[in-house]
């Protein structure tokens, strides 16, 4: 519900804060007095876009603020999805700069101007003449049925289900996207995959002892010579052999131990070392014969590190290791190609069984939509006669389409009207006029009031083409209206002004030579006044006054009732 409109330096207006009524509030004023200035303003904060001439001031910002309560909307998880505050009492403002910048507040956090219309859109629902789209859009018709229905639930439960199936559906095409594109790679994965089988690498240091094997062999003939010529100083010289000449030592320091510790110690450090070099020259000698001389062994090496080699190049590595972790990556890959295949598949089945499901659940919704059609054929039959058309119905057509299920099942619904008595219906584009469709619309509106919170409804001139007794009716059925919902209506009928409970008045002032616009409550003298001047102009005759008080005495009748 609207509960306080505050508007700064829009238009013609440079300040005015009015707070509104919760049930029917009407809005009058001369033509040309501001009443669409009002609106322009309120559709600021509605997420309309703002007009170059929006500021009054052109050096002072523009502030429209709408305070709002949406205790009834159950709209935590909206705000919870913007990321934004939530507040029973919400405050919408929208500021619009000198330079034209605009921003957006939604209980003081900002917001964007997507956001906002989003909000707004579950909390004002203007109706103004030719301005009735909902009508030929068919998610509204289908929600004009469902509301009846009261199956809130289970529609949850089919839009939970209809979202999964699309889910899954665009999972399969992308996995199916995926598998061709793995197919067209294939051929060259597995070429790539058989070189690596072909190589057979099993251990990541192969690369390193082949090219020490390698090495060796091919420079068997100098390490031989430099081992054979070690073991010819260590002991095989007959002059200049090392352990010949140590041994020679150790004999003449035996001499000399017992002379003292000292050349004892000598001599025993000498039989070390001797000790020590036959062991040296042993596993020298134990090298010199292991040293082979293999042609064929070398070309065996130098091929697989060729192949090493190769492969390390074409895949941008150094190491073996890498190699083969490339290896287990273009497997991995391979698999992934087979395994997409049976996701796709079992995908298929998943697909199969959501599509059966959501058939069912539609099935179901279908049913209870066929059930609402009589009653609310009949139902809008009897507040369109209200409203002066005892002649108009308007008839709903269900089509059920199985073989393409929407987000709101499986039905097709089409409103056709006539207004007389004899007139085939046909679509209500095409036959409806502009003040017929507003009062088809206030009906619906009635309607729908009697199994949901609304947001606020805004009529703006919507009683075009129609005076006297069906004035009244219209005004009747909108002061029932505001009973269960806030209504705005901007008339320029007395008949419909004198029905609501609050009574707002826009008018000009001058001051200064500059003019503005105004927007004040008025009732008792004030609104017999104003009700008299819609009757007969200004000033009113006393006859008017009487005529006023009059209709304003039959509008609080038809409130106390």
């Amino acid at each position: 519900m609207l509960q306080r409109l505050y508007i700064k330096n829009y238009a013609l207006i440079d300040e005015i804060d009015i707070r509104f009524d919760k049930a029917l509030t009407i809005v009058t004023g001369e033509t040309g007095a501001g009443k669409s200035i009002i609106l322009g303003a309120l559709s600021l904060i509605l997420g309309e876009r703002a007009a170059s001439n929006t500021l009054y001031d052109d050096q002072q910002k523009c502030i429209v603020e709408g305070s709002f309560n949406i205790a009834a909307y159950k709209l935590h998880s909206f705000f919870e999805e913007e990321e934004l505050d939530y507040n029973d009492q919400t405050i919408i403002r929208r500021e619009i700069t000198p330079s034209g910048k605009s921003r957006v507040f939604i209980n003081d956090t900002p917001a964007n101007l997507v956001s906002l219309k989003k909000l707004c859109d579950k909390l004002v629902n203007l109706h103004a003449q030719h301005q009735t789209l909902h009508l030929y859009d068919a998610n509204y018709q289908l929600f004009l049925i469902d509301i009846m229905a009261n199956h809130q639930p289970l529609l949850q439960t089919y839009k939970t289900l209809f979202n999964e199936w699309q889910a899954n559906k665009r999972n399969l095409s992308g996995l199916k996207n995926e598998s061709s594109r793995l197919q067209k790679e294939l051929d060259y994965l597995n070429f790539q995959l058989e070189e690596f089988e072909k190589a057979n690498f099993t251990n990541p240091e192969e690369q390193t002892l082949a090219e020490q094997e390698l090495a060796q062999l091919n420079n068997a003939e100098n390490i031989q010579r430099v081992l054979l010529e070690a073991i010819n100083l260590l002991e095989n010289n007959e002059e200049l052999a090392i352990i010949r000449i140590l041994s020679q030592l150790r004999s003449s320091f035996s001499g000399l131990t017992k002379f003292g510790k000292s050349y004892a110690e000598i001599q025993q450090r000498l039989e070390n070392t001797i000790y020590e070099l036959r062991d040296l020259n042993s596993e020298i000698s134990n090298l010199e014969n292991a040293v082979l001389h293999d042609p064929q062994r070398a070309e065996e090496l130098t091929q697989r590190l060729n192949t090493i080699y190769r492969l390390q190049k074409k895949h941008g590595v150094n190491t073996l290791a890498d190699l083969m972790a490339i290896e287990v990556g273009l497997a991995a890959q391979k698999l992934t190609a087979s395994n997409v295949e049976q996701n796709i598949a079992q995908l298929e089945q998943t697909i199969a069984a959501n599509h059966k499901k959501v058939l069912e659940t539609a099935q179901l919704i279908s049913k209870q939509r066929q059930a609402q059609i009589p009653i609310l054929q009949n139902h809008i039959s009897q507040m369109l006669a209200r409203v002066g058309m005892p002649d108009a119905q308007l008839l709903a057509q269900l089509t059920a389409n199985e073989n393409h299920p929407t987000a709101n099942g499986i039905d097709e619904v089409d409103l056709l009207f006539a207004a007389n008595k004899g007139s085939a219906p046909n679509e209500l584009r095409k036959v409806a006029s502009g003040g017929e469709l507003s009062r088809l619309m206030l009906c619906l509106q009635t309607l729908i009031a009697k199994h949901t919170a609304l947001p606020t409804l805004i009529f703006d001139e919507i009683d075009t083409g129609i005076s006297g007794e069906v004035a009244l009716k219209v005004g009747r059925v909108m002061h029932e209206l505001g009973m269960q919902h806030q209504v705005l209506c901007i008339t320029h009928l007395p008949q419909i002004a004198s029905m609501g409970q609050a009574h707002l008045l826009v008018h000009k002032e001058v001051i200064n030579n500059r003019t503005y616009t105004r927007m004040r409550p008025i009732k008792g003298e004030d609104r017999i006044i104003e009700i008299a001047k819609m009757l007969s102009g200004d000033p009113p005759p006393e006859s008017a006054k009487e005529n006023a008080k009059a209709l304003l005495q039959n509008g609080l009748l038809t409130k106390d009732n």
